[in-house]
C-alpha cells in the first residue's frame, strides 16, 4: 500500500464534446490513475485524455457504497482518481452524498467545475439568456417525477416569474411541462428543445410552447434534452434587439467617463 496520497478529483466533464471540458478538467484526466464516469451520460470520447494505463469504471450500474469504495480503494494505494460527472458536477451530480462518505473516511477531495448543457444549448441557439430589459434571471429547474422537488419549487412557480428557464431530466414527462408552460408563458411563445447537445448526434428543435410535446414525439426525443423557454427565444430583428447599458456611448461608468 501506497504511502503518497492524492486528493480525489470530483470533475464536470462538460455537456458531451471532449474539447469542451475545462483545461483544468483535462490535465486532471491526463494524471489520472483511475477514471470513475458516470457512463449513462459521459461520452467515452472524453475518456481520451486519460493515459491508456488509466482503469476506466463506468459507475452506470453501481450503487452509492460501491462508488466510494471504489475511490477509497484507489486512495489508499496512492492513486490519482478522478470521479467524471457530465455537464458541472454541482447540478444534478449527486456529489454532495459521496463528499459526505468521504470525509467520513477522512479522504480529501476537490472539485473543478464543468460546462453544464444549458450553456452548450445557448451557444449552439446563439442566444443570451439574459435580454436586456426583458428578463435578468435564469432559472435551471426539473420537474416533479421519482424524484421530487420542494413544493415552493414547483414548475408552474418558477414558471410564473416569466424569466429565462431551462428545464433538465424532465423529457419524459414533456406533456405536462408543455401543460405548464403554456399557461404561464403563452401556447404560441418561442422555445427549444436541445438533444444532447455538442455530441456528434446533437438535435436542436426550435418550436412554440403549445407543440413541443408534438415536436419532441416527432423527433424522437423522450430523454437527454433539456427544454430552454423565455424571452432568450424571441428572435427579433436588429431594429427591435434592446442594447444593453454596458456599451452604451452615453452610460458612464469607471472605465467610460463622459
Amino acid at each position: 500500500m501506497s504511502t503518497t496520497r492524492h486528493p480525489i478529483i470530483f470533475c464536470g466533464a462538460g455537456p458531451g464534446d471532449p474539447d469542451l471540458i475545462t483545461v483544468k478538467g483535462m490535465r486532471a484526466l491526463q494524471s489520472a490513475d483511475l477514471v470513475l464516469y458516470a457512463g449513462s451520460l459521459v461520452p467515452e470520447a472524453v475518456l481520451t485524455w486519460a493515459p491508456e494505463t488509466a482503469r476506466r469504471i463506468s459507475s452506470a450500474g453501481m450503487n452509492l457504497d460501491q462508488i466510494v469504495a471504489a475511490m477509497a480503494d484507489a486512495f489508499l494505494d496512492g492513486q490519482q482518481v478522478v470521479r467524471l460527472h457530465t455537464g458541472d458536477p454541482s447540478l444534478y451530480g449527486a456529489i454532495r452524498e459521496q463528499m459526505v462518505m468521504l470525509e467520513k473516511k477522512k479522504i480529501p477531495y476537490r472539485v473543478i467545475p464543468g460546462v453544464t448543457a444549458a450553456f452548450a444549448a445557448a451557444a449552439a441557439l446563439g442566444i443570451e439568456y439574459t435580454v436586456p430589459e426583458k428578463t435578468q434571471t435564469l432559472i435551471l429547474t426539473r420537474m416533479a417525477g421519482r424524484t421530487p422537488v420542494p413544493e415552493s419549487e414547483n414548475l408552474a412557480s418558477l414558471a410564473r416569474h416569466g424569466a429565462s428557464l431551462v428545464i433538465y431530466l424532465s423529457t419524459g414527462l414533456i406533456e405536462s411541462v408543455s401543460g405548464i408552460l403554456s399557461d404561464a408563458y403563452d401556447p404560441e411563445a418561442p422555445c427549444a428543445l436541445a438533444y444532447r447537445v455538442s455530441h456528434p448526434e446533437e438535435k436542436i428543435v426550435r418550436t412554440q410552447v403549445g407543440k413541443l410535446a408534438t415536436e419532441a414525439r416527432d423527433a424522437g426525443i423522450n430523454r437527454l434534452a433539456v427544454i430552454m423557454v423565455g424571452p432568450a427565444l424571441a428572435q427579433p430583428s436588429a431594429e427591435e434587439t434592446l442594447r444593453s447599458k454596458l456599451y452604451d456611448e452615453k452610460f458612464a461608468h469607471g472605465y467610460r467617463p463622459h
